[in-house]
């Protein structure tokens, strides 16, 4: 038995939450971890054997019961390099069984080595229990949202649904205006050639219903060889300067490597981070490519003119008539943002189509700039009430809209 205590036992008042899973340790008993699963009767099982666990494991998921492995070892490089416990890992990172490991004293190359595993979390003794508790529970709830996501994911074109009059109603339309428009359309079109020689459509993946990806037609509005320009521009960028000071935003905990609200931690090069801040390096990369400045440069005069008058947006008229959108529907995504609405709340969006207009461009008019959660909040609003004549009224709202000067 070790001098310094294992684990430093939670008090009743500090277990505010539901414990109902089966703890299976592997390695060497936990005296304290397991008087206190007595008490709060947690179901507890030991082994040395990863085979032994991983059985018990497969059993239990089988009977659709929660677990959780703990790997608890002083030297835990052995069991970390041996590929019977990658196949354990893999069978429970698939089940939503939280992988924590317990070892003796901070060691950053453990830390490194755990969290490029795969393992959810490390703790160093002594652990508190509560903190343990606490971990695994938050840990349970985002892997459900997790697993939702990729069983729903897998089936990605299933049960999205459109009627019959719809799918006529944006056949007519598209038809109707890209007929009417086609002698601006060529004009527009010449223009576009005249002034920068290339192709004169621009076509970026955006995912629509269903998480179906599609390519997002629009008339090219920038020079050809505009990414060449970006790093002249890059000190003007009014999306990187606001984003400047969001690192600061992040949890302190989390960048130091205590995980306390990131289901997830990560090694990079050699730096533990929080999901929180690899989402930040993202943005940040992101904005390489992602730029807004005053008299943007790589803006052809004929582009600054169909982006202020939306002709630059035509060309969706032949996704609507290809069926990945719809006259009306939810904000078409980019990959880059789609990718992070993973839960069940924000993934409802993407139960209705991607549509030209939709009720985000007449909601907050003259109200300025939304934000994320009442975007999705929007979003989430059109799939539930999706039908024809919803979609109606949203076509007469849009004209309004359409003449605001703010960004909505």
């Amino acid at each position: 038995m070790h001098n310094i205590p294992l684990l430093t036992q939670p008090k009743a008042t500090e277990l505010k939450y539901q414990i109902n899973y089966k703890l299976f340790i592997l390695g060497e008993r936990l005296d304290p971890l397991e008087l206190q699963a007595q008490a709060l009767k947690i179901p507890l099982a030991y082994s040395s054997e990863i085979s032994d666990i991983f059985l018990g494991i497969k059993d239990h998921i089988e009977t659709e019961e929660k677990a959780v492995l703990i790997l608890f070892d002083h030297q835990p490089h052995d069991k970390l390099a041996d590929p019977h416990f990658w196949e354990l890992k893999d069978y429970c990172q698939h089940n939503g069984v939280p992988i924590i490991l317990i070892t003796k004293g901070f060691r950053l190359n453990i830390l490194n080595k755990a969290l490029d595993l795969g393992i959810d979390d490390v703790f160093f003794q002594p652990v508190k229990l509560s903190s343990l508790f606490k971990r695994i529970n938050f840990l349970f709830n985002f892997k459900k949202n997790k697993l939702n996501y990729l069983a729903h994911n897998t089936n990605q074109e299933h049960e999205i649904h459109i009627s019959p009059l719809k799918r006529a109603f944006d056949i007519f339309v598209s038809v109707s205006v890209l007929l009417a428009l086609s002698p601006l359309l060529l004009v527009v079109i010449l223009l576009i050639y005249i002034e920068s020689p290339g192709p004169v459509f621009y076509a970026s993946k955006r995912v629509g219903a269903g998480y179906k990806i599609f390519d997002f037609y629009k008339l090219r509005s920038m020079k050809i060889g505009a990414d060449q320009l970006l790093n002249s521009i890059k000190n003007q960028n009014q999306y990187a300067k606001n984003h400047q000071q969001s690192y600061f935003n992040h949890c302190e905990n989390c960048l130091e490597g205590k995980g306390t609200c990131s289901p997830y931690l990560f090694s990079n090069n050699g730096k533990i981070l929080c999901e929180k801040h690899i989402q930040f390096l993202k943005e940040k990369e992101k904005l390489n490519t992602f730029i807004k400045v005053e008299k943007d440069p790589r803006i052809t005069k004929i582009g600054k003119f169909i982006r202020n008058t939306s002709i630059d947006e035509l060309p969706q008229l032949i996704n609507v008539l290809k069926g990945d959108m719809s006259i009306v529907g939810n904000r078409p995504l980019p990959l880059y943002e789609a990718e992070k609405l993973t839960t069940d709340q924000s993934s409802k969006r993407f139960f209705a189509p991607a549509g030209i207009t939709g009720l985000w461009q007449v909601s907050k008019r003259g109200k300025g700039e939304m934000s994320q959660e009442e975007r999705i909040a929007l979003d989430n609003e059109y799939a539930e009430k999706n039908n024809f004549w919803y979609d109606m009224g949203l076509i007469l709202k849009t004209i309004p809209a359409l003449l605001q000067t703010e960004n909505v």
